[in-house]
């Protein structure tokens, strides 16, 4: 009765603790990862108040929150979107992994931890944070813009990687032979594949069969066969969030707009519940030795992230301004960064790891709101494109430079009846 009365008071304060915390993030309009990351250092081992009786408890929490993020993310794109993007937008994909997933690898063998370490860094510093990134567009009032269906795509592209990553660094941290790695990823792309096609083809009777009136009983439904799910793709060495990814694509129209109001809240309380049992993993005085490598880490992949956006938007015929916003947007990393790093720090691969990743979320967390809003004004000052204007004298490039600046204003903000 005692150690359960200790369970209540400890999980409670931590309930409490993310509440007042997320509330104080949300007032300065910043995201509140990077303090769930430090309260989790503050409970962790070497913290200020280290947790006991909770902290299996918050194990599971932590496990089911990286579950409903991934549903979450799938329940955002329909099969066909997914599709479409793979076909138009594959290469901005292949230049974003190229140029954002070598500095973390790099790093990593740099450091002297590896090859396995090295593929897991390439994930830390490859994927931006969906999360943060989408808040940013509405904060900024960017939803509209030109530039922001190439954000979107290259997000998407990403999160379908992750289809094809996790199960290979899952392999790889369990140390299966290549044999038993090739099978794990062959059954995750197929699993991947068949799902496709089962949503684009069958996705209404999917949803159909899912679907309910009834708030609790579509709640139960969604979130019991996207946990059942989860559960078999781990037991065939396939990651569980891929699983709960899966879900989320082969749900669509009503059903997907129903279960994300209803399941929002969860991911929320959950997602938070992760980000401080990662941090209670990381011991703080672990964090200082690997301040520095972070710090070169997180100002190479920001300038990485924005060259992508860049060169993306480019692509897309975005003007200028666009181009260098889109870079700006992309450079936060957050939640799945965190994911990939708490699969190494559970396998145990190198003990600097989660403290590099730590630091790594908390300097791009908090630098890629600031990106995204000056990236723009910033480059267009350094390449002396801000402030130019037409000719002084009377000449009939006077009278066009207002035209010219009304298209670029419209270039940048998007086209008439934007949402």
């Amino acid at each position: 009765m005692h150690s359960s009365a200790i369970f209540l008071i400890e999980f409670g304060a931590i309930i409490l603790g993310l509440g007042l915390l997320g509330r104080f993030a949300g007032r300065f309009q910043f995201s509140p990862i990077p303090l769930y990351l430090l309260a989790g250092l503050a409970f962790g081992q070497g913290g200020l108040l280290p947790l006991d009786t909770s902290e299996e408890f918050v194990a599971i929490g932590a496990e089911i929150g990286v579950i409903l993020l991934l549903l979450m993310l799938g329940l955002e794109y329909t099969a066909s979107d997914l599709v479409s993007n793979l076909k138009t937008q594959y290469p901005a994909g292949l230049v974003d992994a190229a140029l954002n997933a070598l500095p973390g690898a790099a790093m990593a063998l740099l450091l002297g931890w590896g090859p396995v370490a090295a593929v897991v860094l390439a994930g830390v510093t490859w994927i931006s944070s969906s999360g943060v990134i989408a808040k940013v567009l509405g904060d900024l009032g960017r939803l509209g813009n030109r530039e922001t269906p190439v954000i979107l795509s290259i997000l998407v592209l990403e999160d379908l990687s992750m289809a094809v990553y996790l199960p290979i660094i899952t392999a790889l941290l369990a140390g299966t032979s290549l044999a038993a790695g090739s099978i794990t990823l062959a059954i995750a792309l197929g699993a991947a594949g068949l799902v496709l096609l089962l949503a684009v083809r069958f996705g209404r009777h999917i949803s159909r069969f899912v679907s309910s009136d009834d708030p609790e009983k579509l709640l139960l439904v969604v979130l019991g066969l996207t946990l059942l799910v989860a559960g078999i793709a781990q037991e065939l060495q396939v990651s569980a969030a891929v699983g709960a990814f899966l879900v989320g694509i082969a749900l669509s129209g009503e059903v997907a707009e129903g279960a994300h109001n209803l399941l929002a809240p969860l991911r929320d309380l959950f997602a938070a519940v992760f980000f401080v049992f990662f941090g209670l993993h990381t011991d703080p005085s672990s964090i200082p030795p690997v301040l520095l490598p972070a710090l070169v880490l997180a100002v190479v992949t920001a300038g990485t992230k924005i060259a992508t956006g860049y060169w993306a938007a480019k692509r897309a015929g975005v003007s200028v301004k666009g181009r260098w916003r889109a870079g700006g947007t992309l450079v936060a990393r957050g939640e799945f960064s965190i994911v990939i790093a708490g699969l190494a720090v559970t396998a145990g691969i190198e003990p600097s790891l989660g403290p590099l990743a730590t630091a790594y979320v908390l300097i791009l967390v908090i630098l890629g709101p600031l990106a995204a809003r000056y990236t723009e004004p910033v480059a267009l000052r350094l390449t002396g494109q801000r402030g130019k204007s037409a000719p002084a004298s009377g000449t009939p490039a006077e009278g066009e430079a207002p035209l010219a600046e009304a298209k670029e204003a419209v270039d940048d903000q998007g086209t008439v009846g934007r949402s």
